[in-house]
């Protein structure tokens, strides 16, 4: 016959109720990491599937600091730490290896409107040679217009899907990936409404400047913006042509 007898207790409310929210907790937080991370990595399997990698960069490997060594010795290397640590509203850390160079004072236009009707983007503003990206899409480098032989490069900022907003231009070219060959991006200057017709999109690395390169052969569009969606690792380039009526 055994001397002492031990009887569970039953686990009272106050315990019960404390690790009912545990679990809550756990659930709620698992939750909330599915949802920040799945974008990056859905895009992240998509772009390697999907998206070809794009063109490499003319700056040549020197012995000495290239101009984009010495803009990371300052602003720290392309991970995913320092990259927190840089104000991506401006347009000019975007390709720090190719500096803000260039008179467009001569150009007779200062702003237009862009509208992606597949992306519902209507008539958002864009400055030439702007520099905060929180405030217009900002035409970069400008050397040409719109309608003109030549390349107009358009910076745009993204963020996680969950944050986007079509007017909100910290995140207007979020769902800029979800563009198709085929599809068309309108640009207004003044009165005269140009219609450019999407026909490639590529991943390049920051330093790969040549996307910014002038092309005399036609009138192009270069639509860029940060990816994966809410990271600053890599530029996701969507060129269009101009469609001749």
């Amino acid at each position: 016959m055994p001397v002492h007898v031990y009887v569970k207790k039953h686990t009272s409310a106050k315990k019960k109720i404390v690790n009912y929210f545990s679990y809550v907790s756990l659930v709620i937080g698992a939750l909330l990491l599915f949802w920040s991370f799945y974008p990056i990595v859905s895009f992240e399997i998509y772009s390697r599937i999907f998206l070809k990698k794009g063109y490499k960069s003319p700056v040549p490997s020197l012995d000495s600091p290239a101009s984009l060594s010495e803009a990371n010795n300052i602003l720290g290397s392309f991970n995913i730490f320092s990259n927190n640590l840089r104000d991506y509203t401006r347009a000019s850390l975007w390709f720090p290896g190719l500096g803000k160079t260039g008179d467009f004072s001569t150009l007779s236009v200062k702003d237009y409107s862009l509208s992606i009707p597949k992306l519902n983007i209507k008539e958002a503003k864009v400055i030439v040679g702007a520099e905060d990206l929180s405030k217009s899409l900002i035409h970069y480098l400008p050397k040409s217009l719109p309608g003109e032989y030549g390349n107009v490069a358009i910076f745009g900022h993204s963020t996680l899907p969950q944050l986007y907003s079509s007017k909100d231009y910290k995140s207007i070219f979020t769902y800029l990936p979800s563009l198709e060959n085929g599809d068309e991006i309108k640009i207004k200057v003044n009165d005269i409404s140009y219609e450019y017709v999407v026909y490639d999109m590529f991943v390049v690395d920051p330093d790969e400047i040549s996307v910014l390169e002038q092309q005399k052969d036609g009138s192009f569009l270069t639509l860029i913006t940060c990816v994966p969606p809410g990271t600053y690792l890599k530029r996701l380039v969507v060129k269009a042509k101009l469609r001749l009526l």
